[in-house]
């Protein structure tokens, strides 16, 4: 390598030089401050010096078989300094020949630390997956958690309970005494219910004063009931909070496999009916889920039945929520949302009905006609002059049919004066990674037609560093449960910064989502997130409405100083 371009790689990044025989000849000051060896200790010594152990011997055998060949290696390589500690390191290897004689000569690395956002990916996985306030599981991951014991209780021909729980009077508690002694009063209870944690068993906290126990094989009813009561009657003992004596009682609803053989969000539906029951007949008891007598399967037939008769009746419709730059006030694209006109209840919003339907075919129906529509709305928008992009929700069973690709793109032909860029595919982390194969092969087949694709909901599914290196996503939207709390929740805020610092790292868009106020956009500015959407800006309108929202729209006076005071 010349003098010019190893000073330059000096300067630019951790370079060292190997023999054929893996001992290292040349070292830059950025090797020896990273490794902590002097030049002295590491010229002459074998490249092992730097071992981790973190890896299996099938990476350097790979390594070294493609070196050998010729060819240059790129990988990820956990390293172990001198004083112990691990580094991280982005290494590209490459075989350097002699010009004159075509002969391998040695061997030239290019390694860029990589700890701070390996660390700062582990910092937001746990979060992503934990209750920051008990350290227990949270929402994100009980479904696989409570999947994977279902598995083994399956092999083991074993039984299990999982168990709902809701604890009676909290509110009251919060009111009283305030949040913070709240807060305590939940560890309190995280505590005592792992008390009653056997081996394979688990504890989660959903939500507030949610908790969900999956408790192993209890030898039968009668022994799964004398727990239960054990359980009521711990958490109904008083608890010494801040000098006072505060006392609470819960409600548990309970469903039992392989009484209710059915997947994991089943099963957790049918302990949360049973724990509404538990409370409805008076508080502080358990309630046994019965599947003879499962009135929801009917009621979640009959809703479906009544959309699919919406759908071809003209009774579903689109409303547009808009997403600004708060920099510079610009409105930068629309978010189609599903609305059910039902002839008694109203306008009903998706949540309360989508669930039950994106278990069936219908919502293929629903999602390929709410991507017509919008096509046919941005034509009609043009036709204004108007631009503006629209996303689309899709399910997971989008990416389950063989002929999504293709039927998209007949949708696209049917609306060709529309760009296939204007449109934008928003799938959730738990969409993704079911199949993570499947869902990139058909994200980049979706985007060789011009389509973009955005992952909604960053953050409350099973975000990996290696998902989003495999996910051919431009955009990253962040979910709105953590931007409702950044402006008091330091938890919130830091996983909302870490989020934001990933979408940077791998140059994808950020939006949040949920700004409700002027503050939450100040705060979210300040971070280096510009684009947002929320009822803070404004709430999902009909397609009619929205060239004279547009028209009429001007960001907040506090956002216009912030961005003038950035220039």
């Amino acid at each position: 390598m010349g003098e010019g371009y190893r000073t330059a790689v000096d300067a630019a990044a951790i370079f060292s030089e190997t023999d054929l025989d893996g001992r290292i000849t040349y070292v830059n000051e950025q090797f020896c401050a990273i490794s902590g060896y002097s030049r002295e200790e590491l010229l002459g010594a074998d490249h092992r010096i730097l071992k981790s152990g973190q890896h299996g011997p099938e990476v350097f055998r790979d390594m070294w078989r493609a070196l050998t060949a010729g060819e240059v290696w790129k990988g990820e390589l956990c390293n172990r300094a001198k004083d112990g500690s691990l580094f991280w390191v982005d290494s590209t290897i490459v075989p350097l020949f002699d010009r004159d004689t075509g002969e391998l000569r040695k061997y030239a690395s290019i390694r860029f630390d990589v700890t701070h956002k390996r660390q700062m990916l582990h910092s937001l996985e746990w979060r992503v997956g934990h209750d920051p306030l008990t350290g227990l599981p949270n929402r994100s991951c009980i479904g696989e958690l409570l999947e994977a014991t279902l598995q083994r209780a399956r092999m083991a021909k074993t039984s299990l309970a999982v168990c709902m729980l809701d604890l009676d009077g909290f509110k009251a508690v919060n009111d009283s005494y305030g949040h913070d002694s709240g807060d305590l009063l939940l560890v309190e209870v995280a505590r005592r219910l792992k008390r009653f944690l056997d081996p394979g068993d688990a504890l989660a906290r959903l939500s507030g004063d949610e908790f969900v126990l999956i408790l192993g094989d209890r030898h039968g009813p009668p022994c799964l009931q004398d727990s239960l009561d054990r359980i009521l009657r711990t958490l109904a003992e008083p608890c010494m909070i801040r000098g006072r004596s505060i006392s609470v009682s819960a409600s548990i609803g309970v469903t039992r496999f392989p009484h209710d053989d059915d997947d994991a969000d089943t099963l957790l539906r049918h302990a949360d009916q049973a724990m509404y029951l538990a409370k409805q007949r008076g508080r502080n008891r358990y309630h046994l889920f019965d599947v003879s007598l499962d009135k929801e399967v009917k009621a979640t037939h009959q809703t479906v039945e009544e959309v699919r008769h919406a759908l071809h009746h003209g009774d579903l419709s689109l409303h547009y929520q808009p997403k600004v730059n708060m920099r510079s006030g610009t409105v930068v694209g629309f978010e189609a949302l599903l609305r059910w006109h039902h002839p008694l209840r109203g306008v009903v919003p998706p949540g309360d009905f989508l669930p039950l339907v994106e278990r069936t075919d219908l919502i293929v129906d629903i999602g390929e006609w709410v991507i017509d529509r919008a096509l046919a709305q941005m034509q009609q928008w043009q036709a204004q002059g108007c631009h503006w992009p629209v996303s689309v929700n899709i399910a997971a069973r989008h990416f389950q049919r063989d002929d999504f690709v293709v039927r998209l793109q007949r949708l696209l032909a049917r609306h060709a004066s529309v760009a296939p860029q204007m449109l934008d595919l928003e799938i959730v982390e738990s969409v993704a990674i079911e199949n993570l194969q499947r869902v990139s092969d058909c994200l980049q087949a979706c985007q060789r037609l011009g389509v973009r694709f955005s992952l909604d909901d960053f953050g409350t599914g099973y975000s990996s560093l290696s998902y989003l290196k495999r996910l051919p996503t431009q955009t990253m939207k962040i979910d709105k449960s953590f931007i409702q709390d950044i402006l008091h929740d330091q938890d919130d805020l830091a996983l909302t910064r870490a989020v934001i610092g990933l979408a940077r790292e791998f140059d994808r868009q950020v939006i949040a989502e949920g700004v409700e106020t002027v503050a939450h956009g100040e705060l979210l500015m300040d971070l280096g997130c510009d684009i947002a959407q929320g009822y803070g800006i404004a709430r999902p309108m009909p397609a009619w409405q929205v060239v004279e929202w547009v028209e009429g729209y001007r960001q907040p006076q506090e956002w216009q100083v912030k961005a003038l005071g950035a220039q």
